[in-house]
């Protein structure tokens, strides 16, 4: 009797042993797992931060553009008010002599 109890204890530590040494390798996996996944949302995070960097210096060059094309219409406005003024008064010149 003390026999069986002996060899089923040494079945069980047996099975202990081996949902241990299992569970170890799920474990190492997950861990191998989740690593890769770090380091895939490092990748994306450094990518990220030079999209946005990025995308700052665009919005600066695209401001800037916007501030000349207002300034070039208000030249041209002026430019064309001048000249409309100009032959206004060449025009008033002209015909009051």
């Amino acid at each position: 009797m003390s026999v069986e109890r002996l060899n089923q204890s040494s079945d069980r530590i047996r099975e202990s042993h081996r949902t241990v040494l299992e569970t170890e390798e799920l474990g190492i996996s997950i861990m191998q797992d989740l690593h890769q996944q770090r380091e895939t949302l490092l990748s994306s995070h450094k990518r990220l931060h030079g999209v946005d960097n990025a995308i700052d210096k665009s919005k600066k060059v695209l401001t800037a553009m916007s501030q000349r094309i207002t300034r070039n219409k208000w030249i041209i406005s002026s430019v064309i008010g001048a000249l409309v003024l100009a032959i206004v008064i060449i025009l008033f010149y002209k015909l009051s002599h």
